[in-house]
């Protein structure tokens, strides 16, 4: 006679809930990124035909075949320009990533210890730019950073521009558009919000009585700070940096109104691979590549995390 009692109807209910609430999200992933990224890994490996794609696998006279086109791949292993745009693209979107960090994380600690009456007003200034197109927003650096523009004229008078000059930043002063100082301004000023939010919802949740307690123990507050505050906020870090780094690697939009040539980055090669040279497997073996360096370096960090977290408990 088997021990095992029978499952309640709410018992039964609350599996299916618990269920329903991992399957969902399964199940989008599955359908809007999974398949999209196994099409796009078939069409990488593909013989394309003018407009048709070769079958990877045909059956005639009894003889199954599978054809598999690893041109593409070798190709991008070989050709130092695509190597260098990998390169270049994820040293823009961790120099991009460093700025918003050191920029949010002051404003959204301030937004945290404001009065919680002037906090909604805030997270709403935050916002504020998601009401104005995205594309309009990086346009209108163009008039500012261009000759004669308000921000321009501002960096020029000042003698801001010698510096970056020097740096590198900019190629000559004077000259602010299609460089890297431009390219990285636009990409700072548009993913900020992005790693400001998630810094302020998790800043906004900590125990204050932590930090009374860390001062009646004698740290200073800078301390307390670095020592109790960075820690506990580490969540929010982590999620505002994988927000604005993953989109920064394989952007477009911004390269393409504020960089130059020497700004070249993966989102053009892509757009020129589609586009310019009509070459779908090409263009999809560099969106496979592209992906694989954004996710596997997060599949790697995340098994960290839950092995420390097993270490902790």
């Amino acid at each position: 006679m088997s021990n095992v009692l029978p499952l309640r109807w709410w018992q039964r209910l609350g599996l299916r809930g618990r269920s329903a609430v991992i399957g969902i999200p399964t199940l989008w992933l599955l359908v809007f990124f999974l398949l999209p990224f196994l099409i796009v890994l078939k069409i990488s490996v593909s013989e394309m035909e003018n407009v048709t794609f070769k079958d990877l696998v045909t059956y005639a006279d009894g003889v199954l075949q599978f054809s598999l086109r690893l041109g593409s791949y070798v190709f991008i292993a070989q050709d130092d320009l695509y190597f260098l745009t990998y390169l270049r693209s994820l040293k823009y979107a961790a120099v991009t990533t460093l700025l918003c960090l050191g920029i949010g994380y002051p404003f959204a600690y301030f937004m945290a210890r404001a009065k919680s009456t002037v906090q909604p007003a805030l997270v709403m200034l935050v916002m504020l730019p998601f009401w104005t197109s995205f594309l309009l927003r990086v346009y209108a650096w163009k008039g500012l950073l261009g000759d004669g523009g308000l921000i321009a004229n501002f960096i020029i008078g000042i003698g801001l521009d010698q510096l970056l000059a020097s740096t590198g930043l900019i190629a000559t002063p004077g000259k602010l558009m299609n460089t890297p100082f431009s390219l990285v301004l636009g990409m700072t000023y548009t993913y900020l919000p992005f790693m400001i939010l998630p810094l302020y919802a998790n800043l906004s949740k900590m125990d204050l009585r932590l930090l009374e307690a860390a001062a009646d123990l004698g740290s200073t507050p800078w301390t307390a700070f670095w020592k109790v505050t960075v820690p506990l906020s580490k969540a929010g870090i982590i999620a505002g940096s994988m927000l604005v780094f993953i989109p920064c690697v394989g952007e477009f939009v911004i390269p393409e109104l504020l960089g130059g040539p020497e700004t070249l980055m993966i989102g053009r090669v892509l757009w020129d691979e589609f586009f310019s040279n009509n070459d779908w497997p090409m263009a999809s073996a560099v969106a496979v590549v592209m992906i694989l360096l954004i996710i596997v370096p997060l599949a790697l960090f995340n098994r960290y995390q839950a092995e420390a977290q097993e270490g902790v408990k």
